[in-house]
């Protein structure tokens, strides 16, 4: 499965722990996001309580067209999150068959709805609907998935009052909540996709890091990831990143999400990152389990940017 689906949640209970459990003398330090989004989801939780209180009930809206089995169980571990986390929160599912100009009308119905801070549409879309127009239709000051090009153009001038997209911001609280130095640092990004690579490669740029942006036309890739202390791989394709490939004492972040074959699963598969994990564990200095790192903090994220969402709206900013 691409790298940009990382927001698939966890089939495992704690596989950060059970990982540190059988870590090996000398591994690496596991990046726990499970944990660290639990502390995120706690904050926003309080911020709602707060904004509940003075009358402003901060409102999602993810539509989803078709019946995706892996977008319906993204959809579900959001519409779960954010109304555990207090938010109003609503899914409007439509059939496969629904036109383009059906779904721009539900957006632009959507747009001007007070109660609804935050919209999402789930990719992917139907053929017949292109995901380009429906983004730009979505008002920007609601567009909490960080897509729309004036959301994008905020990020990549500095502007800090748009949106990020939330798999890179997630990746970015990761880091900071490990203390690791970003300014100055060799980073090393491996996937171009508008929804993790080029926005990952900016907030590091903003972060004073020294960024080289890889992907499938790369030539001799492990040159380039071997010079990085932080290393973000987001390609989708399953365990090609390799011990040899790692600078020793890097921190790896692995945002790929595949299944693969493994016959001790009742499934058949299981899922793995982009990262040979067990091997490169032993080379680096941090690195995020598949699943269990990257995967929770993307909600996570998504629920922050919808609190910001409608303090900005509402004009009460008054909440960090």
């Amino acid at each position: 499965m691409p790298a940009d689906h990382a927001a698939i949640p966890s089939a495992v209970a704690d596989p950060a722990a059970d990982a540190a459990a059988v870590a090996p003398r000398g591994a690496a330090d596991l990046i726990d996001g499970t944990a660290i989004a639990a502390g995120v989801r706690g904050q926003v939780a309080g911020d709602v309580a707060e904004l509940r209180e003075r009358g402003l009930v901060p409102g999602l809206t993810v539509v989803l067209v078709g019946d995706d089995p892996a977008s319906a169980l993204y959809v579900g571990a959001k519409e779960k999150a954010s109304r555990a986390a207090g938010m109003a929160s609503e899914t409007v599912r439509l059939p496969a068959g629904t036109s383009q100009a059906q779904l721009l009308a539900l957006v632009e119905q959507l747009n001007v709805d007070e109660r609804v801070h935050g919209i999402l549409v789930q990719m992917p879309l139907p053929p017949q609907i292109d995901p380009d127009t429906v983004i730009r239709h979505i008002r920007p000051d609601k567009d909490v998935d960080g897509f729309h090009p004036v959301n994008v153009g905020k990020l990549l001038i500095g502007h800090t009052d748009g949106f990020v997209p939330c798999t890179p911001l997630g990746v970015q609280r990761m880091l900071a909540h490990h203390g690791v130095t970003v300014r100055g640092a060799d980073c090393v990004i491996v996937g171009r996709s508008t929804i993790v690579g080029k926005p990952m490669a900016a907030l590091m740029l903003a972060a004073d890091a020294t960024v080289t942006a890889c992907h499938s036309r790369t030539r001799d890739l492990a040159s380039h990831t071997r010079r990085a202390d932080i290393l973000i791989v987001a390609a989708g394709r399953a365990r090609m990143i390799t011990a040899d490939m790692v600078k020793p004492g890097a921190v790896v972040i692995d945002v790929g999400m595949n299944r693969v074959a493994h016959a001790g699963a009742k499934s058949g598969t299981r899922l793995a990152g982009d990262v040979d994990f067990d091997a490169v564990r032993a080379v680096a200095s941090l690195i995020t389990p598949v699943p269990g790192g990257v995967g929770p903090m993307t909600i996570a994220m998504l629920l922050t940017n919808t609190v910001r969402a409608a303090r900005r709206i509402s004009g009460q900013t008054g909440i960090a």
